[in-house]
């Protein structure tokens, strides 16, 4: 496995990054567990506050520096990066701000004597991270998890390398003790002894289904409780009531976010047969006026893919789902140029029986699907292994609400794409994982439950 930054853009590898040995890593979770025990959950809320807030200032005023290795490393657009440092920043203010209220004393009420519950943190929690959004994934575990008095040990994706040590310099830079978080350089099989390691107690994933499965499976075995969020294929509702330029322009938005890869974009257009022509011709003129360029331009549009690998995979995808009668109504190829671009394609006419049907495309790809009524578009939302975010667009509220409250999903948004905020909470179902980031029941994932009883 090698920890390594390659421009997707100019397809140059500018630096690549040793593994920790297993030496190294034993002397990291050791650190780790002291720094846990002997500090960082002895520090009060406000102690633990003054720091993640430190780290925000730093990342806010810091915001061009933190975004540019996000571009440079997985070719995000430059202000969808700064956006994604804002967002990072707005997290760790978030739990900085409201972690002592989330976990205060709570007193039961009971027939005998008095009951409170507490809520205290468990140690070292190991985290798996993405490379698609290099700094909101790790601080969506980091704001949570370190207010609570847990530690982190963080595995971050190897192609994502620079903005993994950026981040763990900026809680260093923020007065966190050594130990309180902890990046490593490691290949699966030392990410499954530190899983093993019972100084470890939590186990937290964002990443694939297979990715998933295998980390799952060597917590489950150690006892360890863990949270998934893995795949998506939102389905993006258009009812025969919607405003079309509400419906065109969240469509685009939510498509093509991070050049489509994004576990919770919107990837399956459900859209009603009387207006789907229309929506049709409009999402595709859009689409088809994007810009292709150096995503550190401000008048690009479209960036590249993150890798060589994951345009490779969106092209076997596109040609299967051709082969198995599928429509291409606009792209579908690979742009002539340098860098992993790919034209934002329109898929159309894929039955159940093509292999795209139940696929996630982690790319600018979109299924659009026909349905004559209200019921086949929330059964065929219903129809996927994936239930993690969806989107209703209408322009009556209640009836957004009805085919919401149908849809087999974590998330729903209606008259948008879905999203994120500190305050929302985040995952899914199904084959999308389990477990919550995000609002108070984020910080509620790895924590020990105690009930403390006094009887009359």
């Amino acid at each position: 496995m090698l920890y390594q930054s390659i421009n997707p853009y100019t397809e140059e590898t500018l630096k690549t990054f040793d593994l920790h040995s297993d030496a190294q890593l034993a002397s990291i979770v050791a650190k780790a567990d002291n720094t846990y025990k002997n500090n960082w959950r002895r520090k009060t809320y406000a102690q633990r506050a003054a720091i993640l807030h430190k780290a925000a200032e730093i990342m806010r005023h810091n915001r061009d520096a933190f975004a540019t290795p996000i571009t440079v490393e997985m070719g995000k657009l430059f202000r969808e990066a700064q956006a994604e440092v804002d967002l990072s920043a707005d997290i760790l203010d978030y739990y900085a701000d409201n972690a002592e209220k989330f976990l205060a004393p709570v007193d039961l009420k009971v027939d005998d004597g008095k009951a409170t519950v507490l809520s205290q943190p468990i140690g070292i929690v190991f985290c798996i991270e993405p490379w698609n959004f290099p700094y909101y994934q790790l601080a969506r575990v980091a704001g949570p998890n370190l207010m609570a008095g847990n530690v982190l040990i963080v595995k971050h994706a190897p192609g994502v390398p620079q903005c993994a040590v950026m981040f763990e310099e900026l809680f260093a830079d923020a007065g966190a003790p050594e130990g309180t978080y902890s990046n490593v350089f490691i290949t699966n099989e030392q990410s499954a002894t530190v899983v093993a390691d019972p100084r470890v107690r939590g186990v937290a994933l964002t990443g694939s289904e297979r990715a998933g499965k295998a980390v799952a499976a060597e917590a489950g075995s150690a006892l360890k409780k863990n949270t998934m969020e893995l795949g998506g294929s939102d389905a993006f509702i258009v009812l025969d009531d919607a405003d079309l330029d509400v419906a065109v322009t969240w469509a685009v938005w939510g498509r093509m976010n991070n050049t489509g890869q994004c576990c919770v974009a919107a990837k399956r257009f459900i859209v009603h047969e009387k207006i789907a022509d229309a929506f049709t011709a409009r999402f595709k003129a859009a689409l088809e006026n994007l810009v292709p360029g150096d995503p550190m331009d401000e008048k690009t549009t479209l960036g590249p893919l993150c890798s060589e690998s994951a345009l490779k995979l969106v092209l076997g995808q596109i040609e299967a789902a051709v082969a198995h009668g599928a429509h291409v109504v606009t792209g579908g190829r690979r742009i002539d140029r340098p860098g992993y671009f790919l034209q934002a394609t329109i898929l159309d006419n894929i039955n159940r029986d093509n292999p795209a049907f139940h696929q996630e495309f982690f790319a600018p790809v979109a299924m659009i699907f026909r349905v004559p009524d209200e019921q086949s578009a929330i059964d065929l939302a219903n129809d996927s292994p994936y239930g993690l975010g969806g989107s209703v667009i209408t322009t009556d509220i209640e009836r957004g609400r009805r085919v919401a409250a149908q849809i087999e999903t974590g998330m729903v948004f209606i008259n948008r794409s879905t999203w994120t905020a500190p305050g929302l909470p985040f995952g899914g179902v199904k084959n999308s994982g389990y477990g919550r980031e995000l609002s108070s029941l984020g910080i509620e994932e790895f924590i020990n439950k105690k009930l403390v009883h006094i009887p009359a």
